[in-house]
């Protein structure tokens, strides 16, 4: 199995890099993530908001494989909980198969996508910035690993 975390836009600050490391860090080497920094769309005048998350689902898509299971993140999708991330990593385990958890840019995610998606969840009703939107899933995948696996980590 591999996790993979698509998410536009890069150089980001000191803070977001650390904070992600470390809970990729205490994940064991069989889920830790890989990090697909895919370059935003640079806004210009010429293009609307439409065209540039049109651009940025091209970008995308280049990164998706067939046979691929893609989570896609949007603020109007299922709101989840961690319980359901643990039981979503146990399932994604048990079939082996690469994960795209894929983070959209400034604007979200285009329709395309979100269609292409075998899962749509939001990590909740207020909006990230997509930089936090990182340290969110790596730390969710941790406490995932930790509800499964029984480590103290996560309370209830």
């Amino acid at each position: 199995m591999k996790i993979r975390l698509l998410s536009l836009g890069h150089k980001m600050p000191d803070w977001v890099e650390t904070a992600f490391h470390t809970y990729n860090q205490r994940l064991p080497q069989h889920l830790k993530i890989q990090l697909v920094e895919i370059n935003a769309v640079t806004r210009q005048k010429s293009l609307n908001t439409e065209q540039i998350k049109a651009a940025e689902a091209q970008a995308i898509e280049k990164q998706l494989s067939p046979g691929d299971f893609n989570v896609a993140l949007d603020e109007r999708g299922k709101a989840v909980s961690t319980k359901d991330w643990a039981s979503a990593l146990d399932q994604w385990q048990m079939v082996g198969q690469t994960v795209n958890i894929i983070i959209g840019g400034a604007d979200g995610l285009d329709g395309r996508i979100k269609q292409q998606a075998n899962m749509l969840w939001s990590l909740s009703k207020m909006t990230f910035p997509h930089q936090l939107v990182r340290v969110i899933i790596a730390e969710q995948l941790y406490r995932a690993h930790s509800l499964l696996t029984n480590h103290p980590y996560h309370r209830e």
